[in-house]
């Protein structure tokens, strides 16, 4: 079926690159790499007749410490500069109990090095929820919206918006997403990629 949404446009001009740089809910827990955000992602913005080729670098567990330890080393690692780099980190974070301080601090050095080498962000915020309190809630949801527009990063507010209070596109763990509900966060954000990708060069 995706192939057939694939075809609907032509996809037309030079190979958009873009870098889905995340935990688990890129890395694609429980499913099938096909069925992972980036995948599907990809396979959106080519219906959309965007040439998009989205490299998944997504790991499970990946708090923003994690992240920011092998961001050097993956950036250095790919072929041609990314046009966009999605930045989806801190889940795991909340899981952990990192204070947000912390969880700021990482996204920020790594928002730094992207800002270095020119690379726009489209920054996955998150949301913690409410039972870490309220001062916490406060400091954490904060952060994403902040540093966004501290580094002129394009900003989803919160990338499970639509799927968070839906158990049925929700894995039996309450955490990750199912297939279907990876199709819906696509379906939620496929708009905001496509607008945080800069013009192509002339």
């Amino acid at each position: 079926m995706s192939e057939t949404a694939a075809d609907a446009l032509p996809v037309m001009g030079p190979e958009r690159r873009i870098l889905a740089f995340g935990n688990s809910l890129f890395a694609g827990y429980n499913v099938a790499q096909e069925d992972s955000y980036p995948a599907k992602l990809e396979a959106a913005l080519r219906g959309q007749g965007v040439n998009a080729r989205v490299a998944n670098a997504g790991v499970s567990g990946d708090t923003t410490a994690a992240g920011l330890q092998r961001l050097t080393f993956t950036l250095d690692a790919q072929e041609e500069k990314p046009e966009l780099f999605i930045l989806e980190l801190g889940g795991n974070d909340l899981l952990r109990n990192i204070q947000p301080a912390e969880t700021r601090k990482n996204i920020e050095a790594m928002l730094q090095e992207l800002q270095k080498r020119d690379i726009p962000v489209l920054l996955m915020g998150m949301r913690a929820p409410p039972n870490l309190g309220p001062e916490f809630q406060s400091q954490f949801d904060s952060l994403y919206p902040e540093l966004a527009r501290k580094y002129d990063a394009e900003l989803v507010p919160f990338f499970l918006e639509t799927i968070y209070d839906k158990p049925e596109l929700i894995q039996p763990d309450r955490i990750h997403p199912t297939e279907d509900g990876i199709e819906n966060l696509v379906g939620a954000t496929v708009a905001a990629v496509k607008s945080a990708l800069p013009d192509p060069a002339e």
